[in-house]
């Protein structure tokens, strides 16, 4: 028996969220639907069907409440088309009030008009008293909610869009990404990459969320290749590793011989660790145990000949 749990999204490139569609049970992927949430009822499309249902949340799924009409659906355009005009009243009402920290990034109306939300963000630590701000709003849009709602910089990229640091004419967080994961700065170092705050920085002023996509390959591959600075033994003589090539799984190594030259690349499966060669060496030139019969045989076999 199918699920009823099925995921719906709210925007084009937005996080999945998943609801309970016991009330519509016949609801298919790519149809639209009205469903409870915290901010009230939201129109957003079904995107997935779960033929196992997940895990609950705490407090349990939230209702599909109905199949959204032709008319919501022409509604929830109607109200969207607003929803600049909306911005533009709120940034002028920001500005009269002197709250230059404050910048409004959207305005988003729900798919009937009685919720209107203002994303907005702010430089610094400090809360904002927004106060006067809402009131100046609800002036202007008496028959809905109004809500003011802060984003952080990277949702404040994805909103305004543009071409990205690396060139490309749409960022990533605005085409594909629909949840931001955790960056660090190790996994910059993980791959070579230059810690030059233009190099790893996005158009947010945080780390680039690109840094994360290879990250995974280049942390499994570094595991199979040796340390910078290691000494191993290659086919062209000893030396020592002065760099890493993960996706190659190759590694570019310093020789001793300097004659013969500078630096040569060679595949993880060509050198051997010169520790561990020189371990095996060393042992076998130790002395044997008086418990060893070595001596006794040499002497038998001079006695025989």
């Amino acid at each position: 028996m199918q699920s009823n749990i099925i995921g719906i999204r709210f925007t084009k490139i937005g996080k999945i969220y998943h609801f309970d569609s016991s009330a519509v049970p016949d609801i298919k992927v790519g149809e639209h639907a009205i469903v409870e949430t915290s901010r009230g009822k939201h129109l957003g499309e079904v995107l997935q069907r779960f033929e196992k249902s997940p895990p609950p949340p705490k407090g349990g799924w939230k209702k599909v409440l109905s199949l959204a009409t032709p008319r919501e659906l022409l509604l929830n355009q109607t109200w969207h088309a607003k929803e600049t005009e909306a911005m533009i009243n709120c940034r002028e009402a920001a500005s009269n009030l002197k709250l230059p920290n404050v910048k409004i990034v959207k305005a988003e109306f729900n798919y009937d008009g009685s919720r209107l939300s203002f994303l907005y963000s702010s430089e610094g630590d400090e809360k904002v008293n927004l106060n006067n701000l809402r009131n100046s709003m609800e002036k202007i849009y008496s028959d809905q909610k109004i809500e003011m709602r802060q984003i952080g910089p990277r949702d404040v990229a994805k909103i305004l869009g543009g071409l990205g640091a690396c060139g490309l004419e749409q960022r990533c967080c605005s085409k594909f990404l629909t949840d931001f994961s955790p960056i660090s700065i190790k996994m910059a170092k993980a791959q070579g990459i230059s810690l030059a705050p233009a190099e790893i920085t996005g158009m947010c002023g945080r780390l680039r969320c690109c840094l994360i996509f290879e990250y995974e390959a280049y942390a499994k591959a570094r595991k199979t290749l040796p340390k910078r600075k290691k000494r191993v033994i290659t086919p062209k003589g000893e030396g020592r590793v002065v760099d890493l090539m993960p996706l190659t799984e190759t590694v570019v190594v310093q020789l001793d011989d300097e004659v013969r030259g500078a630096r040569h690349q060679f595949h993880r499966d060509e050198i051997e660790p010169w520790d561990e060669r020189e371990a095996l060496r060393r042992k076998a030139e130790e002395p044997c145990g008086k418990d060893c019969d070595c001596g006794n045989k040499n002497e038998k076999q001079e006695t025989q000949a």
